[in-house]
């Protein structure tokens, strides 16, 4: 092996452990909702709309039918259609199933997508980190908010 392939496994390495060193995310639930912004402040729904398209990010549009969407392909039928999502669930119940839907519905495929521990067959390049930051989810939730 060389010096530099070297190097870059041992940068991978010391990567890696640090990211499974990472501190566990914990989130303020109180009645099946996050009341409280996990960022302190509201997100933005542009943005939000970017991540609930991007297939490498919140990907949501795979599984959700969205009305308001309809110009774009492939919706999914498998999740519920989110349209007039906001009569359904408060701001803070929506935050709370983008962050961690398990807790709101035991039995759902979808992903956390705010949390970083506790999953089975986790890359080692994933490990400790969330699939999306506490900006993306509150931007995910602001444009949610949208879908009246």
């Amino acid at each position: 092996m060389t010096r530099l392939g070297a190097a870059v496994l041992t940068l991978s390495m010391v990567c890696i452990l640090a990211a499974a060193r990472a501190e566990p995310i914990r989130l303020s639930v109180v009645d099946d909702s996050l009341p409280r912004s996990l960022t302190g402040k509201p997100g933005d729904p542009g943005a939000g709309k970017k991540v609930f398209l991007g297939r490498a990010l919140g990907n949501c549009l795979a599984c959700h039918a969205v009305s308001a969407l309809k110009a774009e392909e492939f919706h999914g039928e498998f999740g519920p259609s989110l349209d007039g999502v906001t009569s359904r669930w408060s701001e803070a119940q929506l935050r709370l199933i983008v962050a961690d839907a398990k807790r709101v519905f035991p039995d759902t495929v979808m992903p956390a997508f705010y949390r970083n521990e506790g999953f089975n067959r986790l890359r080692a390049e994933f490990a400790g980190k969330p699939i999306l930051t506490a900006a993306q989810v509150e931007d995910v939730v602001a444009f949610l908010e949208t879908l009246k």
